[in-house]
């Protein structure tokens, strides 16, 4: 039971940061583009590179509760 207990607040917790991050980047580049509207493309590339690795955090966080979860 603490295993288990424990992956599922490792996921949880690594969605939930990823979460924040995408979000906290996302207000900036529209911020930065409110600024900046010509350099509205460079700025969506950077975003998009940021939300994807930040993504990739809560998919490896995932995986990982999902490996203690099953592994025994």
């Amino acid at each position: 039971m603490g295993n288990v207990a424990f992956a599922a607040s490792l996921a949880l917790l690594a969605c939930v940061t990823a979460g924040i991050g995408i979000s906290y980047a996302t207000a900036k580049a529209v911020e930065a583009v409110a600024r900046q509207p010509e350099a509205s493309s460079k700025i969506q590339t950077v975003m998009l590179l940021g939300a994807a690795l930040a993504e990739a955090t809560a998919i490896y966080g995932f995986v990982i509760a999902l490996l203690m979860i099953l592994v025994k």
